[in-house]
């Protein structure tokens, strides 16, 4: 069956799509009008532009003031709606590290100074997200990572890159101009203590191999579920019949503050990071749609429905020993992976996947954030930016039985696959007709796994790291984690887009 989720609001004016509703709000304006010309607070001093895209510079002014923008040669006017909003495009730029001056000019002027033009990108999600670079400093000292001279525990020392700059969105002033226009940062010093270390590792690796600068926006909040960040508070899900309901006229909670003042800022696309408080909540297939109406909701809003939207899988922890509002077991994890694993469905998206990263199945915070934007990184690299290079771990493909064994086959398993410590592989189960599970033994054969166990003479179905506190050894050659999966999912018919 073919899912295709719909997007109605339960009110008198249900009959608007999904789509009609979002456009009037595309632009994101600040609100309110002064009689002096203002940007928002993403456009500033130190900022990095968009290459190789048409790039908005908007604000607000007296109703029907006349506004110049001059940046790089280019000379844009425009006239103030009656409403006092404005609107320029710049003509997309080639990358540049050298500085340079905006002016922005009505019946007051405004400077900006130092920006760059190379690739933005905006992070989002909760608390694993927001991890900061001031805790990353606190980790326990590891073994240097492939690509570091140093060891990314003390990033924070060697951060004096001018190509790297941050702009941490805060939710009770971002819908406000900054007089100061201050908003922006080089990545180094206080301002880098206080910003996301998975976006900065993230920017790191980019900036390393595209050698352009990169611009990174920060808005996560930690402890949220993805709900505050939909368009439009759900007012109901139905899956059975392929349906969710949104409430337009009620954004959730984050949308209004930290995620309509960012557009139509121009941007490479969106790293998103968030599931633990989702998984809390028993979600398993409905975070799916979820995902997807964010990931559509968010693309419309900036008016690109193919933006890259790249996330991370949540890593191992032990949810079922957490007392909250919903009952989980130790399998709730392993679906809402499933869940995640879905998403992969649609367009120009990617995942990341963590389950080697926990050094403490209590902690809900692993360490690594380093690993998160490397491998973040390696997929905007291979998938938007066209390297060649691996970015995923072995993902499910297709399974056959033969004889008493059953064989696994994986996309992503190029160059072949292998142990990640030498020993043999660990958390594969097989089971036959009756469902019943049991541990297996697992060989790499060639371009396969070779499954076996002698309680399952007839094997049907398998499943591998199909609990919350799986941490398997299963990698490519890259060494990447392999995808959790199970053949027999009641999903596997189920198609996002």
């Amino acid at each position: 069956m073919k899912i295709k989720a719909k997007y109605r609001r339960r009110h008198p004016l249900a009959s608007i799509r999904f789509w009609g509703l979002l456009m009037p709000g595309m632009l994101g304006w600040i609100s309110g009008v002064s009689a002096a010309v203002t940007v928002p607070q993403v456009i500033g001093n130190n900022m990095v532009l968009q290459r190789d895209k048409p790039v908005s510079i908007w604000g607000e002014a007296a109703p029907l003031e006349k506004v110049s923008v001059q940046f790089k040669g280019q000379s844009l006017q425009t006239t103030a709606d009656a409403s006092g909003h404005w609107l320029v495009v710049l003509s997309p730029m080639k990358a540049s590290a050298t500085p340079a001056t905006m002016e922005v000019s009505g019946t007051n002027k405004i400077v900006l100074h130092n920006i760059l033009v190379g690739e933005v990108w905006l992070c989002s999600g909760q608390s694993n997200m927001e991890y900061t670079m001031r805790k990353n400093s606190k980790v326990a000292s590891t073994s240097l990572p492939v690509g570091y001279q140093h060891s990314p525990v003390n990033a924070i020392q060697y951060a004096h890159n001018d190509e790297i700059r941050i702009f941490l969105g805060l939710r009770k002033s971002l819908e406000k101009p900054h007089p100061e226009h201050e908003g922006w940062s080089v990545a180094e010093d206080s301002a880098l203590r206080s910003f996301s270390a998975a976006a900065y590792f993230f920017a790191r690796k980019i900036n390393k191999e595209l050698k352009v600068p990169v611009g990174m926006i920060a808005n996560a909040i930690p402890g949220s579920a993805i709900e505050p960040w939909l368009a439009g508070q759900i007012t109901a899900i139905e899956p059975s019949s392929d349906q969710l309901y949104f409430d337009y006229s009620n954004p959730g909670k984050f949308y209004p503050s930290l995620v309509q003042p960012l557009a139509p800022f121009t941007l490479r696309g969106f790293l998103w990071y968030q599931g633990e408080t989702n998984c809390f909540m028993n979600d398993s297939l409905q975070y799916a749609y979820k995902m997807q109406a964010l990931i559509h909701q968010w693309r419309t809003l900036w008016g690109d429905r193919l933006l890259p939207f790249y996330y991370v899988q949540i890593a191992p922890f032990y949810y079922s020993k957490n007392k909250g509002d919903y009952a989980l077991d130790t399998f709730s994890l392993p679906k809402f992976w499933e869940a995640q694993s879905l998403c992969l469905q649609i367009p120009n998206t990617g995942m990341a996947v963590t389950t080697d990263l926990p050094d403490n199945l209590n902690n809900i915070h692993p360490p690594g954030k380093w690993a998160v934007g490397d491998r973040l990184a390696d997929i905007a690299l291979a998938k938007t930016y066209g390297q060649k290079r691996s970015f995923s771990g072995p993902s499910f493909k297709y399974a056959k039985t033969v004889g008493n064994k059953l064989l696994l086959y994986f996309d992503h398993a190029e160059g072949g696959l292998k142990s990640s410590n030498g020993k043999p592989l660990d958390y594969f189960e097989l089971a036959a007709r009756d469902g019943k599970y049991y541990p297996a033994n697992a060989k790499v054969i060639g371009d396969h796994i070779e499954l076996s166990s002698k309680e399952v003479a007839d094997p049907v179905n398998a499943r591998f790291a199909w609990i919350e506190s799986a941490q398997p050894d299963f990698v490519n050659q890259a060494g990447l984690p392999a995808v959790p999966f199970r053949t027999d999912s009641p999903y596997k018919n189920i198609k996002l887009n």
